[in-house]
């Protein structure tokens, strides 16, 4: 699993995240008596090599190469160990993406949408 290094303080003020995982980005501690910085026990780990992950895992999402598909084309290119990430696609477009993909047995990662997509069409 990712280690996700977060920011000092950040769950203190809403403007460095506070309830925004978007805003929760990490800024190196630069103060002179950080204790972060310092990497004491007790405090949050901060980036430093030996983190990193592996030349064979890199870029990888669940051990699967992602592709970013756009339209039907796309997908003739794509193998079984491929993982689809649907990118600005309308809903229409996106149904037939997924339907093909399911045909080949291609995983979708973004799926989510779709799901919301189809239990309105049948409301």
């Amino acid at each position: 699993m990712v280690k996700k290094f977060l920011r000092r303080t950040g769950n203190k003020l809403v403007k460095l995240g506070k309830g925004r995982p978007k805003k929760q980005v990490w800024r190196s501690p630069k103060g002179r008596d950080n204790k972060m910085r310092e990497k004491r026990k007790g405090y949050a780990a901060v980036v430093s090599i030996g983190y990193g992950t592996k030349k064979q895992e890199r870029g990888k999402i669940k051990g699967k190469n992602p592709v970013h598909v756009s339209n039907i084309n796309d997908l003739i290119i794509l193998k079984k160990d491929d993982l689809i990430i649907i990118k600005n696609v309308g809903k229409k477009k996106r149904m037939e993406i997924e339907k093909i993909a399911k045909e080949k047995g291609i995983l979708i990662e973004n799926k989510k949408k779709s799901e919301k997509i189809k239990s309105e069409n049948k409301k």
